[in-house]
């Protein structure tokens, strides 16, 4: 596991805003505002690195959003997070 904190940045540590939506606002930690949160991550930190971090169900990180580009499943453990980066997950979304 990655050490996720919010907050306090941390020697080797980058900042990005986490922003979780509808039913996965629920996995947020404590302090966070609203449906987000700025954390200090490693550098070298993924997308599905935090997706795991925080325990978020698979079945519902249907989309997910690196300042607001699409990345695909098969690429989010690939992708390293950058300093300020925004990444946002939404679970899928059905209407009438």
């Amino acid at each position: 596991m990655i050490p996720v904190t919010p907050y306090g940045k941390k020697p080797n540590a980058m900042k990005i805003t986490l922003k979780l939506f509808a039913t996965l606002t629920k996995y947020l930690p404590a302090g966070a505002d609203r449906h987000e949160i700025e954390l200090d991550v490693p550098d070298g930190t993924t997308p599905a690195s935090v997706i795991a971090q925080f325990n978020l169900p698979r079945d519902l990180t249907h989309l997910v959003l690196v300042n607001g580009t699409y990345v695909a499943p098969d690429e989010r453990d690939k992708r390293e997070l950058r300093e300020h980066d925004d990444l946002a997950i939404f679970p899928p979304i059905a209407g009438g």
